[in-house]
């Protein structure tokens, strides 16, 4: 399955936001990808404006979604994004949304809120109570990941144990010192360890590394990008993943299992 991954600064207005995705949808259409993978909080971002996330929220129903479903009317490309939708009472959730063109197919609210790094991402968001779902691509199975969950691999391993070939990691990974670092190990060790695919895309406005990669299960980067707005295209083989695991089945392997997290 051929994979985008479109990186993009997100702007402070929506619709020029939903723009831009427009145009990413429209250059992945052109490049024959079946899944385009965009950042985390694509509605609206204002580094100087601490109060945008509530106050632009959206419900799925909402223009900013249905925009999206309007543009892959009659495609076969699914879209996997990350935007803030309305929770009770004040608040939001982080949710990753997976689009085609029948409309919304799957949506997980973000379980790890980034209170870290003297950030504090519950200020905006109520965290999820789920584990993320699985949502079959062409002949891919893609497990749903958001940003901070990376750092926490039981949530992967939950994924890739009930069934899922690729991770999706949208994320908006805050600069800092050795935080590319930090994204670039906590990325391909959730691909080697689980061997399987991860796509991480990442956010690349004035705050954040952009850095967006697909590595594959042997935790080699296939295609990566800088901190400037892009879109790149890969393949996901599942012989590669058969392969991989053939030769290191770290997951057959494994001695201890958690039945809460089935995995």
């Amino acid at each position: 399955m051929k994979v985008a991954l479109g990186q993009f600064a997100v702007a402070p207005e929506w619709k020029l936001n939903l723009d831009q995705c427009l145009s990413l949808i429209d250059r992945a259409i052109a490049g024959g990808a079946e899944l385009l993978i965009l950042p985390e909080s694509i509605i609206a971002a204002d580094m100087n404006d601490p109060g945008i996330t509530v106050r632009t929220a959206q419900p799925l129903d909402g223009p900013f979604v249905n925009g999206l479903v309007k543009a892959l009317a009659g495609t076969n490309l699914s879209l996997i994004c990350c935007i803030a939708t309305p929770a009770q009472p004040v608040l939001t959730h982080n949710c990753q949304i997976v689009i085609n063109a029948t409309g919304v197919v799957a949506c997980y609210r973000k379980l790890h809120l980034y209170d870290a790094f003297n950030m504090k991402e519950s200020r905006d968001y109520v965290p999820g109570t789920e584990l993320p779902p699985i949502v079959q691509i062409g002949d891919v199975r893609v497990g749903l990941m958001t940003c901070y969950d990376v750092r926490f691999p039981e949530v992967a391993r939950s994924l890739v144990v009930r069934g899922a070939d690729v991770l999706s990691v949208p994320a908006a990974w805050v600069r800092g010192p050795g935080k590319e670092w930090h994204w670039e190990v906590m990325v391909t060790a959730r691909a080697l360890e689980n061997t399987c695919y991860v796509a991480a895309v990442g956010e690349c406005g004035p705050r954040n590394i952009g850095g967006s990669m697909l590595v594959d299960p042997m935790g080699v980067a296939v295609v990566r990008a800088g901190s400037e707005p892009d879109l790149l295209f890969a393949n996901v083989d599942n012989e590669r993943i058969r392969a991989t695991r053939a030769v290191l089945p770290v997951l057959a392997n494994r001695r201890f299992r958690d039945p809460e997290l089935n995995a």
